[in-house]
C-alpha cells in the first residue's frame, strides 16, 4: 500500500512567538501580580531587586522558577509575597509604562475580531503609542505574518523597538517612524509655501525636537526612515489585508489607507469623540469603503465567589385560611379575645402543624453556593470604534496628485 510521505517540519523556516517555557530564564519578561488592581512588570535580571511596598523581592529568587509561582519578600519576616505571572497581551496591557492612552482588552477583542485577524495576514497600525494593541494584533498574524506599525513621535518609535525585540517579537513588527497622516504636506499646501521648503523646515524643527527630547540612542537601533511629510504607508498599492488607526484625524489617512488595503480588506478607526467619528466615516464613503459599522463597547464584570447560606427549616408554619382569619376579626371586635392568648403567643413558641416547635431548635446544615453580583464601578466610555470593507476597485496614490 503506498503511504503518504510526512512532511519535515524543519526542512521550513517558521516565524514563532517566543517559546512558551515554563521556567522563568534571565531577561524574560515577567508580569509582577502585586494585587487584584496592581500588576508590574520586571526583566528577569541576576543581582536585581524588585521593591513594593510589601517588601524587596530578589530577581535572583525569580530565575528558575515556574511562571504562576509565589515569592516572600527577603524583608518583613517574608510576609510580603507576589506572583510571577507568564505574559499575554491583557497582562501586558494592564502592566505596561503608558507613553500615551492604550486599547483595552474588550475594544481589542473586537477590533481583532471584527478586522477577522488570522494567522500569516500583513497588518498596518497607526499610531504605535504605548504598543497594548501591537502586541494583541502580533498575537493573532504570528506564525508568518507581518505587522507594520507607524509613529511619527522619534521617542516613542525607539522605545517600541526596544520593547518588541526584547519580548522576541522583532522578527515579526517593523515600527516605522512616519505621520501617515501627511500634515506637514497639507500645511504647507495650506499656506501656500512651497511643498519642499515646507518639508525643510518641519525636517528642521524636528531635528530640534530630538535636540531637546531624552531619546536613548540604544533604542533607536535600526537604520532610521526618513519622513517625507507626504503621509501614506510606503508600502505599495494593496500590501495589507486589514488596517488600524488611533489617530486624532483619521480621516486624513483614509485615502492613504484606501491605496494601501487589499480589495474586501478591512479598516478600523478608533476615535473617542462622535464629531471625529463622522467625518472618518465621510471620508470611508468618499474613498470606496462600504458596509460601514459604529459600535461602542461597555464592560460590565462580575464578582463571583462562594457564599455558605443557611437551610431554610423543612417545617413550614401553618398558614391560617379565610374562615379562620374572619373568626379571629370578630373575636377582636367583640372584645371577647383573652389578653392570655396574647401572652402565651411568644415567639419562640410557634404551632407548627399541630406541634409545637422553638425558634432555638437546632438548625439545618449550611451549605456553600456560587453566587455572582456586578461590580460597583463599570469603565466609562472608551471610544467609537468604525469598521468598513475595501471595494473590489483599487485606489490610486494620493501622493501622486502630489509629485
Amino acid at each position: 500500500e503506498e503511504t503518504l510521505k510526512l512532511i519535515d517540519c524543519s526542512l521550513y523556516d517558521e516565524q514563532h512567538l517566543p517559546p512558551a517555557r515554563r521556567l522563568i530564564q534571565p531577561n524574560d519578561l515577567v508580569v509582577v501580580f502585586e494585587s487584584f488592581n496592581d500588576l508590574n512588570f520586571v526583566y528577569a535580571t541576576p543581582n536585581d531587586i524588585f521593591s513594593n511596598r510589601n517588601g524587596h523581592f530578589h530577581h535572583n529568587d525569580f530565575i528558575g522558577k515556574p511562571y504562576g509561582c509565589k515569592i516572600r519578600s527577603k524583608d518583613n519576616e517574608g510576609l510580603g509575597f507576589l506572583y510571577l505571572l507568564r505574559p499575554t497581551p491583557e497582562l501586558w496591557a494592564r502592566s505596561l509604562p503608558h507613553r500615551t492612552q492604550i486599547v483595552h482588552e474588550l475594544d481589542a477583542s473586537m477590533i481583532t475580531h471584527y478586522l477577522e485577524i488570522s494567522p500569516n495576514m500583513t497588518v498596518c497600525e497607526s499610531g504605535t503609542g504605548s504598543g497594548a494593541m501591537s502586541h494583541v494584533i502580533l498575537r493573532s498574524i504570528a506564525p508568518k505574518g507581518k505587522l507594520h506599525t507607524y509613529e511619527f513621535n522619534k521617542m516613542r518609535v525607539g522605545k517600541a523597538r526596544k520593547e518588541f525585540e526584547g519580548h522576541g517579537l522583532g522578527h515579526l513588527v517593523q515600527v516605522h517612524h512616519r505621520d501617515v497622516c501627511g500634515k506637514k504636506n497639507l500645511l504647507a499646501a495650506k499656506n501656500g509655501a512651497n511643498s519642499e521648503e515646507g518639508i525643510e523646515q518641519s525636517a528642521e524643527d524636528d531635528a530640534l525636537t530630538d535636540a531637546t527630547t531624552d531619546v536613548d540612542n540604544d533604542d533607536m537601533n535600526e537604520e532610521e526612515e526618513v519622513d517625507d511629510g507626504k503621509g501614506g504607508f510606503q508600502l505599495g498599492q494593496a500590501a495589507a489585508h486589514a488596517i488600524f488607526l488611533d489617530l486624532p484625524e483619521p480621516w486624513l489617512a483614509v485615502p492613504h489607507a484606501a491605496y494601501t488595503i487589499k480589495p474586501n480588506g478591512r479598516i478600523c478607526s478608533y476615535s473617542p469623540c462622535m464629531e471625529q467619528t463622522q467625518k472618518t466615516c465621510a471620508a470611508m464613503k468618499q474613498n470606496g469603503f462600504h458596509s460601514l459599522r459604529t459600535v461602542e463597547a461597555r464592560l460590565k464584570e462580575y464578582y463571583v465567589d462562594e457564599y455558605e447560606m443557611e437551610t431554610p427549616p423543612s417545617d413550614l408554619l401553618d398558614i391560617p385560611t379565610e374562615e379562620a382569619v374572619s373568626l379571629e376579626k370578630e373575636r377582636q371586635v367583640g372584645g371577647t379575645q383573652k389578653k392570655k392568648e396574647s401572652e402565651d403567643k411568644t415567639d419562640n413558641d410557634i404551632k407548627v402543624n399541630g406541634k409545637k416547635r422553638s425558634n432555638d431548635s437546632v438548625k439545618g446544615p449550611s451549605r456553600k453556593i456560587l453566587c455572582a453580583r456586578p461590580f460597583a464601578h463599570m469603565r466609562g466610555h472608551t471610544a467609537f470604534l468604525t469598521f468598513a470593507t475595501a471595494g473590489n476597485k483599487l485606489r490610486p496614490d494620493p501622493n501622486a496628485s502630489h509629485t
